[in-house]
């Protein structure tokens, strides 16, 4: 399997789960506002659990928003220039990408490390949330999506076939 499609199913996996996550959070949160409405006892500990979640789902789904090329980009001026002049443009927006999710990794490799060494937790109350699932989650959707940036730059440089069948298949169809 190369990196590619290790990328690819990675991702998705990725994605599904993160998906899956925000799901059944949902029930959480409605059952929270049913206990909190109609019986007056709420469920403790769902503010912490739903921030440290939030965190988790947008960093466990960054990967494939990367991959799937659903990232926001303005790309207004550059469809106005040749085709290669364009793929070298992506290719230095996806190596920028990737240079800022390595800056979140190397900024948060020592604080992660800690807050699972040390127990850190997040909360005050009836519930005390471990921070460092989500420390991690951040690092390995950081790193995964370093990765997926390097992907997309690898594949718009060297393989613009593969490119503009991936472009091809996710254009919308009217």
């Amino acid at each position: 399997m190369n990196l590619i499609s290790f990328s690819d199913r990675l991702s998705k996996f990725l994605m599904v789960l993160a998906a899956v996550w925000a799901f059944g959070l949902t029930f959480m949160i409605l059952a929270d506002i049913i206990g909190r409405g109609v019986f007056d006892s709420p469920i403790n500990g769902t503010a912490e659990l739903v921030t440290a979640s939030i965190v988790i789902i947008v960093f466990l789904q960054a990967g494939y928003a990367i991959r799937s090329r659903s990232m926001l980009r303005a790309d207004f001026l550059v469809t106005h220039l040749p085709p290669k002049v364009q793929r070298v443009l992506l290719a230095i927006g996806y190596l920028l990408g990737a240079a800022f999710f390595l800056m979140i990794i190397t900024g948060g490799w020592d604080e992660s490390i800690r807050s699972f060494t040390e127990g850190e937790y997040e909360g005050e109350g009836a519930l005390r949330v471990p921070s460092w699932p989500a420390r991690w989650t951040v690092l390995i959707g950081s790193a995964i999506a370093m990765i997926n940036y390097l992907v997309l730059a690898y594949i718009d440089v060297f393989k613009p076939e593969i490119a503009a069948s991936e472009l091809d298949t996710s254009a919308p169809q009217h």
